[in-house]
């Protein structure tokens, strides 16, 4: 079982994105700066700095804040996408709690699986962070042709929590899968990675174990709108039900 749900306060901790949009460098920092404050307000349980829009260096700046600042209760975690080893050395660097990857398992041809889990298993040992690894997520590819099951286990000795998600930026999750996922991993961690709405948190979390939320947040409730303060609160104030 791992220690990674300990860290957090609350039990079905949420994860707010922070996708650093913007047009500049100063745009993206002030933004990121102003969307902290407004989970910070909800009582969000954790941050992701991720490039979704934004590039590595702008993850550095927030990052560096995030560290300097040293927020209560905030646990921050950071997604390098297409380059998971910087993931690692960011969450190093700037003292991040977890490292997220979108896929730990099933994604690469056998013969690059082997490197793959070398790079893993060498990064694990330098690092304090959990990792939150993907299966079968969202835009990943699908090369093992192993089972499920073979990569759900393969990829629960690579992280400390699974995430689950169906096949698209805020496309809500099914509960069919979610359920295949828990069925298959017990009791370790299990986490929703899009898709989860205040309409839909209780019924989700009622099998997960956290979310990540990013397109709900948004007052577009799309990826591309900008972070909402009612949004985070009413999905917050639902979940109280069954925290």
């Amino acid at each position: 079982m791992s220690d990674f749900l300990k860290i957090f306060k609350n039990k079905k901790p949420i994860f707010g994105m922070l996708h650093l949009k913007g047009n500049s460098d100063e745009e993206v920092f002030e933004r990121a700066k102003k969307e902290i404050e407004i989970y910070r307000a909800n009582n969000i349980d954790a941050v992701i700095v991720e490039n979704y829009y934004g590039n590595y260096y702008q993850m550095e700046k927030v990052l560096d804040y995030l560290n300097n600042s040293k927020f209560e209760n905030l646990i921050y975690g950071v997604n390098c996408l297409n380059m998971d080893v910087m993931g690692f050395d960011l969450a190093n660097r700037y003292n991040a709690s977890f490292v997220q990857f979108d896929s730990v398992a099933g994604h690469l041809k056998e013969r690059d699986d082997y490197s793959y889990e070398a790079f893993i298993n060498k990064y694990r040992k330098e690092s304090k962070a959990f990792i939150l690894g993907g299966v079968r997520f969202k835009y990943q590819p699908y090369l093992s042709g192993r089972t499920l099951e073979e990569d759900l286990k393969i990829g629960m000795t690579r992280c400390d929590a699974i995430v689950v998600t169906q096949d698209a930026t805020g496309q809500e999750t099914s509960m069919e899968k979610i359920k295949e996922f828990r069925k298959i991993i017990g009791d370790f961690p299990l986490i929703i990675g899009a898709g989860v709405t205040a309409e839909n948190c209780v019924e989700q979390l009622s099998i997960g174990d956290a979310a990540i939320v990013g397109s709900y947040f948004k007052d577009t409730y799309k990826d591309s709108g900008d972070v909402d303060g009612n949004h985070v609160k009413k999905l917050l104030d639902t979940l109280k039900k069954i925290r």
